[in-house]
């Protein structure tokens, strides 16, 4: 048992996580007849580097999948990238200075591939780097052939059962990306505007003010809405009103939709501003003013102003209104907006052709599925619920990008008719494969579908993706009994996306939830409890946490905030990981040295203290146990930490010594067994926190023995079989021995000076059991028993008294 002098973090972990790879310790067996434990593991988005926020959220699923592997489960926790869509477009985009709206599609998706392959193993290994149990020998990107099957599969059954339709229609719409988006695409960010009074002309001369904050849209205004009840206005109704700058009349309208208490109590209907005045003109069966271009420009109704980007046109309208004295009042606000979250610009409507999924009309089978599942913590349920009961339109699946899953479908150039693709023959690019049978006019003449999937469309079905629901040879896998899977680990800021829209389409493809269990984790705020964004100069990147700390320090850090809670990235919390490391070799190598000669055989007797200390891992064994099978891993990681540095270390150790040292026999043959048998315990409650110095030790000091050729594999502690009523003695001892390291402390001693020590009558017979121990540890020179002391702890807990020799 050669036990090196210092534990190198850094040399260690990389050592570890290769002799893992290559020993094949986290490999899924599908032939196994195990328990299987499955998780629906995250694909993050290839993006250049891991951020600190996925270091946290990933370690602490990790930290359940080691504990179910060592439970003895067949662990099925497979690894994937998501590698499609506007994200990885903008990543090729900035790290190849190109544009993909000026390349062609073909060029631009080559691009994309090759730029991903050479990132790609890199981008891994900052996962592998932190520890991550997953198999990563058989990864998958969203984009692969199998990926792209089953997304295709996915839209192809939903297509026949008619949950999924084409619709030309106001959709939301961001000219940044130009592309549709979705409801759950959006963010809501408070901006800067002008809250302006404008006159409108009515036809008999007088003049209605009108308020807004999107003067631009004067020349899309289609009609007016005032409030029947409001008595200010009640007889304009069917009468018209002239659009100044522009000139065209609009009729106005008595809408209940319309706010007396907003504004002037005048709402102008623009083609479009916002949901409703989607609502509106479709209501009144108006012809739209679309006036703005995909790009954010403003078209040829807008006169003068054709040419000029949102904003612009907006500062220009605004300037022309003061000049032609309409501007009645202006004052600078901050309102809420929605944004695009991936680039954080101001959404608009414009009229566009788009693939759609039916939720509106199943809200109710999502709410009961969402009822079905077990949420950790149980409140990130009510986000989910909140969201689908706040749902207004079906889910957009179509985008106006190069890079992304290709539709299945070819349209008839002579009827119009769309022809779907045949599951046989998925994968298919409509754009280079043509459809293998005739439309149903007769005509062969097709044009293949150019928009592609929103990435979450493909997200959406990762657990069919890693089960292999399309039937790919290679695979092994059994769908019917794996699903559902027993786990999604996730962030609660993706609950309305990833979460939902798997949710949906576990519902409509197979009936039943997409997995038994999620776990919601928080996100990692800055030292002064605020957001990290690299714009704002406070992220932190994790390889410069590994470099300086090493990644079990930092898995400890991450096992320091419970599900769903936000944590604060303090260096504190790594020193605290790095000297609990540190402090475990340390006690490791004392074993180490004392168990050298040890045979392995449990003596006659347990000593009192060994009972005791036993009896106490009994404890934290279960109590860890439980915690970690509600999820609970930061209970675990207190639990263990406060056993292993008070409880084993300055107590247990301290009091074992004399016996390691200097006795023979069942006595110190007592002390190596529980030193052997609870060190070991503690290696395995640590070992899913920090499974790299935990693997070190035990591949030092226990394999030959264990035979388990990895710590991660080896059986969860069981509870040691120990006698209840010793507890109670070895409790008293311990109040003795800290009475008496105050004691000399106060008084400037030596641990190692003697004293004569007077106790209780009451407590002899329990004393009695634990003297030597208690004789050796303190130095006690003389001991009396006697009655009347004072109580010194806990009432009566102690009556004791420490005198100097």
């Amino acid at each position: 048992m050669k036990f090196p002098e210092k534990y190198n973090p850094q040399e260690a972990e990389r050592k570890w996580q290769k002799f893992w790879e290559k020993s094949k310790i986290y490999k899924f067996d599908p032939d196994s007849k195990k328990e299987i434990y499955s998780i629906d593991t995250p694909p993050p988005t290839v993006s250049g580097k891991m951020h600190i926020g996925h270091a946290f959220s990933y370690s602490q699923q990790d930290f359940i999948a080691r504990f179910h592997r060592m439970k003895q489960e067949n662990v099925f926790y497979p690894f994937g990238t998501d590698d499609n869509g506007l994200p990885t477009e903008r990543l090729v985009e900035k790290l190849k200075n190109v544009k993909s709206t000026k390349m062609s599609r073909q060029e631009f998706v080559a691009l994309c591939q090759k730029t991903i392959t050479e990132i790609k193993e890199d981008f891994i290994n900052d996962w592998k780097f932190i520890g991550m149990s997953c198999d990563f020998s058989t990864t998958y990107s969203t984009i692969d052939k199998h990926c792209i099957k089953t997304s295709q599969k996915s839209f192809l059954d939903l297509f026949k059962e008619k949950l999924v339709y084409q619709h030309e229609a106001p959709s939301m719409w961001c000219v940044q990306c130009q592309t549709a988006i979705a409801q759950a695409d959006l963010e809501d960010k408070e901006l800067d505007s002008s809250f302006i009074d404008v006159h409108f002309e009515l036809e008999d001369k007088t003049k209605i003010t009108i308020a807004t904050t999107r003067p631009e849209l004067l020349a899309a205004c289609v009609c007016i809405y005032v409030h029947p009840n409001d008595k200010r206005y009640k007889n304009l109704a069917g009468k018209k009103a002239t659009v100044p700058l522009f000139n065209q009349k609009v009729r106005i309208y008595a809408d209940e939709s319309a706010d007396q208490d907003k504004g002037t109590g005048v709402l102008m209907i623009c083609s479009y501003g916002d949901k409703y005045d989607v609502e509106a003109v479709n209501k009144r069966k108006l012809e739209p003013r679309i006036i703005f271009t995909r790009d954010g420009k403003l078209n040829e109704l807008a006169k003068k102003y054709q040419g000029l980007a949102i904003k612009e046109a907006r500062k220009e309208i605004i300037n022309d209104l003061e000049k032609e004295k309409l501007l009645v009042n202006k004052k600078l606000i901050k309102h809420i907006v929605n944004v695009h979250e991936r680039c954080g610009t101001e959404i608009e409507f414009l009229s566009t052709k788009q693939w759609f999924i039916k939720i509106l009309d199943n809200k109710k089978k999502f709410i009961d599925a969402g009822n079905k599942i077990k949420w950790y913590p149980e409140y990130m349920k009510k986000r989910y619920m909140h969201w689908v009961e706040g749902l207004n339109w079906d889910w957009c699946i179509s985008r106006q990008r190069h890079f992304g899953v290709p539709f299945p479908v070819w349209y008839c150039k002579k009827c119009n008719s769309i022809l779907i693709a045949e599951e046989k023959d998925l994968p298919v690019d409509p754009l280079t494969n043509k459809p293998k049978n005739k439309c149903k006019c007769g005509s062969d003449n097709f044009e293949g579908e150019k928009d592609v999937m929103d990435t979450w469309a493909t997200s959406s079905v990762t657990p069919e993706i890693i089960l292999n629901w399309v039937n790919d040879p290679g695979y092994n896998l059994d769908f019917k009994k794996m699903h559902p899977l027993s786990l999604r680990p996730q962030a609660h800021d993706i609950i309305r996306t990833w979460a939902f829209y798997t949710i949906v389409k576990s519902i409509y493809h197979h009936n039943e939830i997409p997995w038994k269990n999620i776990i919601i984790s928080g996100h990692v705020l800055d030292p002064k409890g605020e957001a990290m964004h690299k714009s704002k100069g406070n992220a932190v990147e994790p390889a410069g946490v590994l470099e300086k700390y090493g990644a079990d320090a930092m898995r400890f850090w991450a096992a320091g905030s419970k599900l769903g809670e936000d944590l604060r990235y303090l260096e504190k919390d790594l020193v605290t990981g790095q000297k609990t490391i540190t402090k475990l070799w340390n006690a490791s190598k004392f074993c180490s040295m004392h168990l050298e000669n040890y045979d392995y055989s449990k003596p006659k007797k347990l000593e009192i203290f060994d009972e005791w200390l036993l009896r106490k891992l009994n404890k934290i064994i279960k109590e860890c146990t439980e915690a970690f099978e509600n999820y609970e891993y930061a209970a675990p990681k207190s639990l263990v930490e406060n056993f292993f540095w008070n409880t084993f270390c300055d107590y247990y150790l301290e009091i074992v010594k004399f016996r390691l040292y200097n006795s023979q026999g069942d006595p110190k043959k007592s002390a190596q067994y529980v030193l052997y048998s609870s060190l070991l315990s503690i290696l395995k409650l640590f070992a899913s926190i920090t499974p790299h110095v935990t693997e070190e030790i035990y591949q030092t000091m226990f394999r030959e023995k264990e035979k388990s050729i990895s710590i991660h594999i080896s059986s969860w502690p069981l509870i040691i079989e120990a006698n209840p009523d010793i507890e109670k003695a070895g409790d008293k001892g311990i109040l003795i021995i800290s009475e008496v390291r105050k004691f000399k402390a106060e008084n400037k001693m030596s641990l190692k000076d003697p004293i004569k020590l007077k106790l209780d009558k009451s407590d002899k017979k329990q004393i009695d059991l634990i003297l030597n121990d208690l004789k050796t540890v303190c130095n006690i020179k003389e001991i009396e028993f006697s009655n009347n002391l004072p109580a010194v702890i806990d009432k009566n807990a102690l009556k004791i008294k420490v005198e100097k020799i």
